[in-house]
């Protein structure tokens, strides 16, 4: 046998081995770490995480390893949800999977999907869809429409054996494959740790919780993998589209698809093909009451923007929740002689300045300064803007409290 080949064999035995390793798994710990590192799981998790590490690359290299209970609760704003938080350590695990699998699918994916991708996201969609809007409206003076669809009960929806099957298409590796298939079939209402009111799961539709939907149907929201997989589900509408229907200005964040063309007609009848296609090769469906087929210059609401010809403005939902936030951080001082300490201040702190930073991409001075101006009020004694802009916040070089709190401390 030629010496090149058993090299290439050899290296290729070592990648598979290597897939597990603890270089690999602390790479995804600390990117695991990053959000939720203050959580009581990490920081048990943190006390020996070498040795949790070693114990955690042996189990995945054996195949013994076995996904933990998750943390179940429900959210009820903006609309009842229900929530399934992977342990920790299945979270390092997540991102070890997704650290080998994205590299492969990346290249298959089409360049308008922004959910869960590097170099993606709401932000660049927005950028893109606002060059195709002037383009294809000739600099907004002519007649164009836009239609926007999503999937019904999407996360519910998702069939785990077409799932699968869409995997083993382009993955080969064995071990891979193998942890693929613990992750999706992994049930997580067999083994959880409820963390809210049992009341607020009755608040749930039937189509929308893991509990009540048939065996092997539906991924738990809340996972990083749940997320990736909808982007592989769902990249076979996208070929679809793009190959199949010759749709030239398609965009997709997760379910919410949106679609430009000058013709309403044509907007239509893809409508209907892509019904077709989720209905009998994914068996999921369009949702029958969040259809739009509307003029551009009427706005198009999408990834948390408003988008208008000549300007850009944040969602109602987006400004309401930020005020919603800033009203129960103020509550902290209702109670007489209250003192905020420095931790909880900079919690506030990075809350206030995702939103702003979020805001900082359409028109919206006005908008940053009146929230500033009318909804912190007691937090303007701890918290000031960077600067005339209002472009982001810091908290002030120092104030008094119990611990003589200092930001140079």
């Amino acid at each position: 046998m030629d010496n090149s080949n058993i090299t290439n064999k050899h290296k290729k035995e070592c990648r598979k081995q290597d897939l597990f390793s603890f270089r690999n798994l602390l790479k995804a710990y600390y990117q695991c770490r990053k959000r939720k590192r203050k959580t009581v799981n990490a920081s048990k998790f943190e006390l020996d995480f070498e040795n949790e590490l070693l114990r955690l690359e042996k189990e995945l290299t054996n195949k013994t390893y076995k996904i933990g209970n998750s943390i179940c609760f429900v959210v009820t704003y903006p609309t009842p949800r229900e929530i399934f938080a992977a342990d920790f350590k299945d979270r390092i695990v997540h991102h070890l999977f997704i650290n080998h699998i994205e590299k492969i699918w990346n290249k298959k994916f089409i360049h308008h999907s922004y959910a869960c991708r590097k170099n993606k996201g709401a932000h660049e969609a927005i950028k893109d869809l606002r060059k195709t809007l002037r383009k294809i409206s000739c600099d907004f003076s002519c007649p164009v429409y836009y239609l926007q669809v999503d999937i019904s009960a999407f996360f519910m929806s998702l069939k785990k054996d077409i799932l699968f099957d869409l995997i083993c298409k382009h993955l080969k590796n064995p071990q891979l494959l193998w942890l693929a298939k613990q992750i999706i079939f992994h049930d997580p209402t067999k083994d959880f740790y409820c963390k809210s009111d049992k009341k607020l799961f009755e608040l749930i539709p039937d189509h929308k919780s893991l509990f009540k939907v048939p065996c092997r149907q539906g991924l738990p929201i809340g996972n990083l993998t749940s997320q990736f997989f909808a982007n592989i589900y769902m990249n076979e509408l996208d070929q679809f589209a793009k190959h199949n229907l010759k749709i030239k200005y398609y965009f997709r964040y997760v379910d919410d698809i949106l679609i430009i063309d000058e013709d309403p007609k044509q907007l239509e009848n893809w409508k209907n093909q892509i019904n077709i296609f989720l209905k009998t090769k994914l068996e999921i469906h369009l949702h029958p009451k969040k259809s739009k087929l509307r003029s551009i210059y009427k706005g198009i609401n999408f990834v948390g923007f408003i988008i208008k010809p000549n300007y850009l403005i944040i969602r109602k939902r987006t400004i309401s929740n930020l005020k919603r936030k800033l009203w129960q951080f103020n509550q902290f001082f209702v109670k007489k002689d209250y003192i905020i300490s420095k931790n909880q201040l900079e919690k506030i702190l990075a809350v206030i300045n995702s939103y702003y930073g979020h805001f900082k991409h359409a028109n919206t001075y006005n908008l940053k300064k009146s929230i500033y101006q009318k909804h912190f009020k007691k937090l303007e004694k701890y918290i000031v803007p960077a600067n005339e802009n209002f472009d982001y916040f810091e908290l002030k070089s120092s104030h008094t409290t119990k611990n003589s709190f200092s930001k140079n401390k």
